[in-house]
């Protein structure tokens, strides 16, 4: 229906009067879909467990800290100064089961008493709950991504921080730790804490193996693929995967292998894929390993950039040039699968990058090295709560794909938050009922209902 325009345009410009009163209203209504999630996980329950064996206050117990801290994260906060602005919300209060929030003192201090036995347990937690996920979507195959990130901090007073590699901020001291992710899934299987003057590689052998025989043990049918950069490359870690039953991609380092420049430059016939994409493969070695694999050299064709002044009324041919890319693989299908299932490890990075930019994982919340691996197993459990959320209430929009994308289409937390988290609401009891109001958006009503009939069904 046409509307004319005295029906729209409003002349009221004047600035309201602020009144601040207590009425049990809340900013972040939305959470009340987390809250079915933690109650259907037993969350505060097993959170409790991992903290069991430490002296706590009786009021604000260790697993009390840490969930607060994975709602902090949900909501979208960053510094642990910020628990101030929602202090008094009575749906934050609910969801935690507390009648008070912790001061930020005491959230320090509760992180600074944290042991690695803690640590320890909550990431035990969290692998848990990611392969209980798995036995529910039964995978015939799973897509393991290894890699590292880099956590830079400001000072000394950091335990555990080591000044090494950091690309964006030279001479800093950080963290590296070394992620397991799953490609179908997007979650964070499990995470090896390491200082910041370490190689990629420094204890990536054990974290493998430990990843690999945990998913066996649960899922010992499932066909397991790894996909790691040229930093992971060695022939022990190549012997493993293989010896292990495992269909890897590897990325080769050239700078380490001069034979590899001279069997590229003196190859006369490349196999075409398309216009771009020509390869051969080899069973090649280098000299100190004892065992052949399959080596896949790859070649694409590129537009070279032109950097002299363009000249419009000239004709400029374009020249071309080969980027080249050798790749250690033991799967025996054809190359196009093959880069195609490798180059899939970006959407690790698309992980990454959410984890940092919206569940705020790079974080250095206090000085001590335990305080600090909490704060990112939190940071990791926000992250997986929400995929979970999103797992058990969408159906998959597509299969197993030559990159191994996601099977379900996840919207990212912070979509999550403008659309459901972050919606005012009032708390009321009429005829004694607990009753949450919240404002009558068709939009909002759609997707809300949505999310709370999903879960009943899947409880």
């Amino acid at each position: 229906m046409k509307s004319s325009k005295v029906e729209i345009v409003s002349r009221e410009h004047k600035i309201p009067e602020i009144r601040f009163e207590d009425r049990r209203l809340t900013s972040f209504a939305g959470l009340v879909v987390f809250q079915g999630l933690f109650k259907e996980l037993t969350i505060k329950q097993k959170l409790q467990n991992c903290f069991s064996h430490l002296k706590v206050s009786p009021i604000f117990g260790h697993h009390l800290i840490a969930l607060c801290l994975i709602v902090h994260l949900l909501l979208g906060y960053r510094k642990l100064r910020d628990m101030d602005y929602y202090r008094d919300d009575p749906m934050v209060k609910r969801l935690l089961g507390v009648t008070r929030l912790p001061d930020v003192s005491t959230v320090s201090r509760a992180l600074a008493r944290v042991d690695q036995d803690s640590v320890e347990k909550v990431r035990q937690m969290c692998r848990r709950w990611v392969l209980e996920r798995l036995v529910r979507t039964g995978f015939s195959r799973l897509t393991l991504d290894f890699d590292g990130v880099v956590f830079s901090t400001q000072g000394r007073g950091r335990e555990g921080t080591a000044v090494g590699f950091n690309r964006k901020k030279k001479g800093a001291r950080s963290y590296y730790p070394l992620f397991c992710t799953i490609a179908q899934t997007g979650q964070v299987f499990d995470v090896h804490h390491r200082p910041g003057n370490v190689h990629d590689s420094n204890g990536a052998k054990e974290f493998v193996l430990q990843c690999i025989e945990r998913i066996r043990e649960v899922l010992p049918y499932v066909t397991l693929e790894v996909r790691m950069d040229g930093a992971f490359f060695s022939d022990e870690m190549v012997g493993l995967l293989d010896g292990m039953g495992v269909e890897f991609t590897l990325s080769v380092p050239f700078e380490r292998f001069v034979e590899l420049k001279s069997l590229i430059e003196q190859r006369q016939r490349w196999r075409r894929q398309d216009e771009t994409w020509s390869y051969f493969d080899s069973q090649w070695k280098p000299k100190k390993w004892r065992t052949r694999y399959r080596f896949l050299f790859i070649r694409q064709r590129y537009k070279e950039i032109y950097r002299e002044p363009i000249q419009l009324d000239l004709f400029i041919p374009q020249t071309y040039g080969y980027q080249y890319t050798v790749i250690v693989t033991n799967k025996m299908i054809g190359m196009r699968k093959v880069l195609r299932f490798h180059h899939g490890r970006g959407g690790q990075e698309k992980v990454f990058g959410e984890l940092k930019s919206q569940s705020q994982m790079d974080y250095i919340a206090v000085r001590r090295l335990s305080g600090n691996q909490l704060y990112l197993m939190t940071a990791i459990l926000a992250h997986n709560l929400t995929r979970e959320l999103q797992m058990r209430t969408e159906s998959r929009v597509r299969g197993t794909t030559e990159r191994r994308n996601p099977v379900w289409h996840f919207e990212q937390l912070t979509t999550l938050r403008h659309h459901i988290l972050q919606r005012a609401g009032r708390f009321a009891r009429p005829k004694g009922k607990l009753t949450l109001t919240i404002t009558n958006n068709p939009a909002l009503r759609r997707d809300l209902l949505h999310f709370l009939d999903a879960l009943k069904q899947a409880a």
